[in-house]
């Protein structure tokens, strides 16, 4: 398969994907698909096929999510990456077919991205890792702020807190950071500075949308 009418953003948290995808397709007539777009399918998933995505649908005590280890929760994120990059190839061999672009927030890795589209149809943002690590709950997220309250529900909230945020800093690690940035793809990175409406120009320019 390769999708020619798609238009990806991979990058880091805070760095603005999901705003840049919701304004795009809003101004090109596209379809929009927001983080995690293959949700709706949750519910029919086999938990033998995709393990990591069934895991908090079979979730039967949500305390033990923020019990994880660093390690373990690295390792359910990047299962849940690879699971979800079949999802979305599926949800795109279709929706690629109707005529409009496709603008997606997307989870598909860099190296299959280089195989399926356009290499300037790939755009790479990224923020300081640790924004999301320092930030992480500051956002009204109703997920979020759920988590938050099991761990300060945890008999040692202080402890709690603190490994789920070594998870967070596995997640948004430097090497990470590094392989987005030296991918070979246009890098956008965060600027306080700079308004959406700029932002978006730099978007719009390097997908080749300016006219």
């Amino acid at each position: 398969m390769f999708f020619d009418n798609a238009y990806f953003i991979k990058g880091s948290a805070y760095a603005g994907k999901s705003t840049m995808v919701k304004l795009l397709a809003g101004k090109h007539d596209g379809i929009l698909c927001e983080e995690n777009y293959h949700d709706r399918f949750s519910v029919e998933l086999d938990s033998k096929e995709f393990p990591c995505l069934t895991y908090t649908r079979d979730l039967k005590d949500w305390h033990d999510f923020i019990r994880r280890t660093p390690e373990e929760y690295l390792a359910w994120i990047d299962g849940v990456a690879k699971e979800c990059e079949i999802l979305e190839l599926r949800i795109l061999n279709d929706l690629c077919t109707q005529g409009k672009p496709v603008f997606v927030d997307s989870n598909i890795s860099l190296e299959t991205l280089k195989k399926i589209t356009p290499h300037d149809h790939v755009l790479v943002m990224l923020a300081d890792p640790m924004i999301s690590v320092n930030r992480f709950f500051e956002r009204p997220d109703k997920e979020k702020q759920y988590l938050y309250k099991l761990i300060m529900e945890e008999p040692d909230p202080e402890k709690a807190l603190e490994n789920y945020r070594r998870g967070l800093m596995l997640i948004n690690s430097r090497e990470r950071y590094d392989r987005y940035l030296n991918s070979g793809f246009t890098v956008i990175k965060r600027d306080d500075g700079r308004s959406i409406d700029q932002t978006l120009e730099l978007v719009e320019k390097a997908f080749g949308l300016t006219t």
